[in-house]
């Protein structure tokens, strides 16, 4: 009796092993970025629905893949209906959504921004790890770390870069976005001055920062005042009127492989100024 206690004993804990080793079967994503890592890393079938922002060409790098996923619009009822076993969010995910789910005992898992390549590579391991796809995380985080090794090392006299959008939005110091210039050896012309991660720079100022380069964000559908700025006389003679150097912001927006893709345009482009191109 005892060797068939332990038999059984045995039995049920390698049954919850496994049980707890299982990668979850129907996976609801309700955040841009989660939405996108989760498209890339997930087994057929396992992902069952992302947010409709998944599909918004301004913000999704993958909004022709998200078309093949139901959407969804991040409400609590709607996800507890879809059936998940897994809800991926992000930190600043509706807090009424998040805790409703989890008072119906859904297991709902939050990613916080991404800040830096570190951060990319970490989330990346982080939903595989999630998602049971531990082995397809690890091939993708390391395939971005080789290619941000792949950069070319900064020159020693750093071109000057202004981001710049609509009300004179701009990337100060810290975050995703300074990491990205810095990597493709440009200095922003923030560096010095009193601004967050994102803020607003007048347009007087930025002209008499005198950049070499500037970007300018992607513009939405018909016109809007915001957007007014862009078209100012004095950011075209700025600019020389050149065109089609708008930057890809889906790219930027989220912690993505494609990030190390907007660093390797940027380098194209520094390396375009400094042959006179």
């Amino acid at each position: 009796m005892r060797a068939s206690s332990a038999i059984l004993l045995s039995a049920a804990l390698l049954a919850g092993a496994a049980g707890a080793g299982d990668a979850p079967g129907r996976v609801v994503s309700i955040n841009l970025c989660t939405d996108q890592l989760a498209m890339l890393l997930a087994a057929p079938g396992q992902l069952v629905s992302v947010s409709y922002l998944a599909r918004d060409l301004r913000s999704s790098a993958m909004a022709e893949e998200a078309r093949a996923y139901p959407v969804n619009r991040s409400g609590a009822e709607e996800i507890y209906l879809l059936a998940p076993d897994l809800v991926l969010g992000g930190t600043f995910s509706t807090p009424g959504t998040v805790a409703m789910l989890r008072r119906m005992g859904v297991r709902v898992e939050l990613l916080p921004p991404a800040e830096s390549f570190a951060d990319i590579a970490a989330h990346i391991r982080e939903i595989g790890r999630l998602l049971g796809q531990e082995a397809r995380a690890e091939a993708m985080a390391a395939g971005v770390e080789a290619r941000l090794a792949a950069v070319p090392p900064p020159p020693v006299e750093r071109p000057r870069l202004a981001l710049y959008g609509a009300n004179g939005a701009t990337s100060g110091q810290g975050g995703l976005s300074a990491e990205i210039v810095a990597r493709a050896g440009f200095a922003n012309i923030t560096e010095g001055l009193d601004l967050p991660p994102t803020g607003r720079l007048a347009l007087e100022r930025l002209v008499l920062a005198d950049p070499d380069l500037v970007l300018t964000a992607r513009r939405f559908p018909g016109a809007s005042e915001a957007e007014a700025i862009l078209d100012h006389p004095a950011l075209a003679a700025l600019t020389g009127g050149r065109d089609g150097q708008a930057l890809t912001d889906a790219d930027w927006v989220c912690g993505l492989p494609q990030a190390v893709g907007a660093v390797e345009r940027l380098v194209a482009l520094r390396q375009g100024l400094e042959g006179g191109g």
